[in-house]
């Protein structure tokens, strides 16, 4: 065998060793938190009687693909630091650094293969997992929840943006209603706000109603009064403002990001974006499903960084717990970044994009002090 293929027989080989571990790690977190799901369901179905158990195993089932996207990256990094302490254990990693192999040629191969795997689940599985959620969420609304869904509780706040072309051709109304209750497919709210304005921000007037109806291309706002600067408020009356909104749309923007695929949000974001909802959420899921390939890498690097200390150094069990932490570390800063972004303290791109940032900057550092001390 000549020393040409060598480099390419080792990385097939090293690829085949990573991809086992990782899919082996991530199967079994995966299979635990499923686990404790299943547990979870279990004990909400126990207070309904008329529920049947084998619901519990529908909606489980229907979790899996969304709980392997959550464990992906964890699992990743579980999987690369027992690969690569197996291979630093067996000498197979010393051998080849003895063959003048450096470290970042070694893990060329495990880094692909992270990657791919981490577009593979950002491109094929989110359109899987959103789908079967969605019909999770729906059963579980259906049956489990004692409320269908957000604008069934009482003193729901709702606020909405559209166009107002009847005074000015891109005017805007902005519509606030302080409750909001869905009941037999109305949407009916109460105290009503309308500020109808310019394309420059002025307003034209403003509404106050206290309660109104959606209708099929219209708002009905009954005993509403029309307020017109430097003019008497006129006499309570029905008033119609024209909307392109729909009961769908209103609901979809309610939606949790996770049952929408990579491929649907960017629309998804406009039409909210339009609507004047409020679209943090989902363009920090949309963003981090971007992220998730480079993400998968940076945990390889950090499996890496923290596991190929040669064992005669010693310390090996404190590096890979030291590794394992910076791993749940990690996960921390991704949460706080995400509830920082939701606030809106934080661009979204920054919140879903910060977390893979800092782990990449660790990896690198810890891979250039192994490599060159």
């Amino acid at each position: 065998m000549s020393l040409s293929t060598i480099p390419v027989t080792l990385s097939l080989y090293l690829a085949r060793q990573f991809i086992f571990s990782v899919m082996a790690m991530t199967a079994s977190l995966t299979g635990i938190v499923c686990l404790f799901d299943f547990i979870d369901l279990l004990r909400r179905v126990a207070t309904k009687p008329d529920v049947p158990t084998s619901l519990v195993t529908e909606i489980a089932g229907l979790h899996v693909p969304f709980f392997f996207m959550e464990i992906m990256p964890f699992g990743v990094l579980l999987g690369g630091i027992v690969c690569f302490w197996r291979l630093t254990r067996t000498s197979e990693l010393i051998v080849a650094r003895a063959a003048g192999i450096s470290a970042w040629q070694f893990l060329a191969a495990p880094l692909a293969c992270a990657m791919f795997l981490g577009a593979l689940t950002t491109a094929v599985i989110s359109p899987l997992s959103s789908s079967m959620y969605a019909q999770a969420e729906a059963l579980d609304g259906q049956y489990l929840k004692s409320d269908g869904g957000p604008l069934t509780m009482s003193g729901t706040s709702l606020w909405l943006r559209q166009l107002d072309t009847e005074i000015d051709p891109r005017g805007v109304a902005i519509l606030h209603s302080r409750d909001a209750h869905l009941n037999s497919g109305i949407l009916a709210i109460h105290d009503i706000s309308v500020f109808r304005v310019d394309h420059d921000g002025h307003m034209i007037l403003r509404i106050e109603a206290p309660s109104g109806v959606l209708e099929p291309g219209r708002w009905r706002l009954d005993g509403a009064r029309v307020l017109r600067p430097y003019e008497l408020p006129e006499a309570p009356s029905t008033f119609f403002l024209p909307t392109d909104l729909t009961l769908d749309r209103v609901q979809e923007s309610f939606a949790s990001p996770d049952t929408l695929s990579v491929w649907a949000l960017p629309k998804f974001i406009r039409m909210l974006e339009r609507s004047g909802f409020s679209s943090i959420r989902h363009r920090i899921h949309f963003e981090s499903l971007l992220a998730l390939p480079i993400l998968a890498g940076t945990m390889t690097l950090v499996a890496a960084g923290f596991s190929m200390r040669p064992t005669r150094r010693g310390g090996v069990t404190q590096m890979i717990g030291s590794g394992v932490a910076a791993g749940f570390l990690l996960f921390t800063v991704s949460k706080v970044a995400e509830q920082f972004g939701n606030s809106g303290a934080l661009p979204p791109i920054l919140a879903a994009w910060a977390p893979t940032g800092a782990g990449l900057c660790l990896a690198v550092s810890l891979l250039l002090h192994l490599e060159d001390g």
